[in-house]
């Protein structure tokens, strides 16, 4: 009868160490709980499991069961010393029937009290990894003649062929985790390769305004608002700001803010908790919680609703916020990039924008010039996406025939770079020979009207011509030139301010002028 009762206790503490292994891949809770299987169903206490440490050498003591914490450092061994490092250098098993009367018992966690007078039976078998001893499993026994301690050592080889399984796999999941690290921080030193502000392609005195401006602003915390018509590369410089900044390392998280209902824009912000609505089956985090230490990126952050406008206003002013649903107020470092093809201050005037978070947004304005506007960049960045395809579609184009370029540069690109980058796609993939000729235009480049003539082109020309006509039969003490210039100087300040609603760094971005240059311009006013 007492032989089977201890059969059932065996078994049970067998299926509690599979239970232990089964519920997490966390080797000390695994190793915590086995331990506590085996002090209560067996009554081997103080169990411990040593691992072998390999920049020291040594063996030392990782999880126990009824030790203190000062205990637990005590026990470090030598390969070799004592037995448990006696146990590691050979591997084999070893049961000591009386611990005070075994030379090789160091007694260094001193838990035991005076060992000489205790009646406490050791045992310890080797952990192993495939061939390789790389820990020890031990437990104390009380001392019984009716103890069968070859069927108790029996049952912790067992346990400890168990462990040794928790241990490869802690292992497999350290190498995978410094692998992933690796290749994490590889990826991010591409990724800063590839938006270094050398990297970006154009030399027009506009875009170079706007490279001073993303370098200078790079290493603040300054909310940055990005404006432009759509396909000027609005992304691109908010990445560039990202990873030329400080927070590099950290995550950049874009979200575009449109076409996306409130309340789902809100989740997407925010996060939201289980039940907050309808299909909400458990907790999500947002992108402000994703962004934490890093960057988000808001696009089209004139879209928001009213609405969800002051929940944003709160994230930009004390950077904490609830998610949807949610009673617990989360705090986030995150340094806001937003964009917008609106002009968002005519939308606080109509009404539709709320202007405290317009002037919150709008710490540092960016303003990205359209393609028709940087004439010089064309050729620039056609050749810069022909590469790029080339390799993509190994194709062996050398260039672009000289009449190509001159529609490329000519045409009004309503696109702008986005619709370039795609056109210099569909012709390098249409491309009969070594070269874009101009049969590999697409139809809507071939055949369309140019901006540098007629229309526009004529009505200005006219418009200069009949103010030149006026000046000379009066001519002005300045001269007819200095005069013409000045006035129409005059009209391309007032009209780019006008457009950026009196903001003078973006008015000379516009212009493609420095700053010194446009106060210059309004001091002659």
């Amino acid at each position: 009868m007492e032989q089977e009762s201890q059969t059932v206790r065996e078994l049970s503490a067998l299926y509690e160490v599979s239970q232990a292994v089964a519920s997490t891949l966390d080797l000390q809770e695994i190793v915590e709980r086995i331990l506590t299987a085996l002090a209560e169903r067996l009554g081997m206490q103080r169990g411990t499991l040593a691992l072998l440490d390999p920049e020291t050498g040594e063996l030392a003591i990782e999880v126990a069961q009824g030790l203190t914490e000062a205990e637990r450092r005590r026990g470090r061994y030598k390969v070799g010393e004592g037995v448990m490092g006696r146990v590691l250098e050979t591997g084999e098993p070893m049961i000591i029937p009386n611990i005070g009367a075994e030379p090789l018992f160091l007694n260094r966690t001193r838990s035991r009290g005076d060992i000489r007078k205790a009646q406490i039976s050791f045992l310890c078998v080797p952990v192993k990894l495939g061939s390789e001893t790389v820990g020890v499993l031990s437990a104390d026994r009380l001392f019984d003649d009716r103890v069968d301690f070859e069927e108790d050592l029996r049952l912790l080889t067992i346990v400890a062929g168990i462990v040794g399984q928790a241990v490869g796999m802690r292992e497999r999941i350290r190498r995978d985790k410094a692998t992933l690290a690796d290749e994490n921080a590889e990826l991010r030193r591409a990724l800063h390769e590839t938006y270094r502000l050398e990297n970006m392609v154009g030399t027009s005195s506009a875009m170079l305004a706007v490279y001073e401006q993303v370098h200078l602003v790079a290493r603040s915390r300054a909310t940055v608002l990005l404006t432009g018509e759509s396909g000027t590369g609005k992304e691109l410089v908010a990445k560039a700001i990202h990873y030329n900044s400080d927070r590099a390392a950290g995550p950049f998280v874009r979200l575009s803010c449109a076409s996306l209902p409130e309340t789902l824009l809100e989740s997407e912000l925010f996060g939201h908790e289980k039940g907050a609505f309808t299909g909400a089956v458990g907790r999500k985090e947002g992108r402000f919680e994703l962004a934490d230490g890093g960057s988000i990126f808001l696009d089209e952050v004139g879209e928001i609703p009213l609405g969800l406008q002051v929940k944003l206003l709160r994230v930009l002013q004390e950077r904490e916020f609830e998610r949807l649903g949610g009673k617990v107020t989360l705090k986030v470092d995150v340094r806001v990039i937003a964009a917008t093809n609106r002009n968002l201050a005519r939308e606080v005037r109509d009404g539709r924008f709320r202007e405290d978070l317009y002037y919150r947004l709008n710490v540092v304005p960016i303003h990205l010039p359209p393609l028709r506007e940087r004439r010089e960049d064309i050729a620039l960045l056609a050749y810069h996406f022909l590469r790029r395809f080339c390799a993509e579609n190994q194709k062996p184009i050398r260039g672009f025939n000289r009449e190509v370029l001159a529609v490329l540069t000519r045409y009004g690109w309503p696109g702008n770079v986005r619709e370039l980058e795609n056109a210099v796609e569909r012709m390098v993939v249409m491309a009969r020979g070594d070269a874009i000729e101009p049969a590999d235009l697409p139809p809507e480049l071939a055949g369309a009207p140019s901006v540098a003539h007629g229309g526009v082109a004529e009505e200005l020309e006219g418009a200069v011509a009949r103010l030149a006509q006026g000046l000379f039969e009066s001519p002005p003490p300045e001269g007819v030139f200095r005069a013409v210039v000045d006035r129409v100087e005059g009209v391309l300040v007032r009209e780019a301010l006008q457009r950026v609603d009196g903001v003078r760094l973006q008015a000379a971005s516009l212009l493609g002028i420095n700053r010194n240059t446009l106060h210059a311009k309004l001091g002659k006013a």
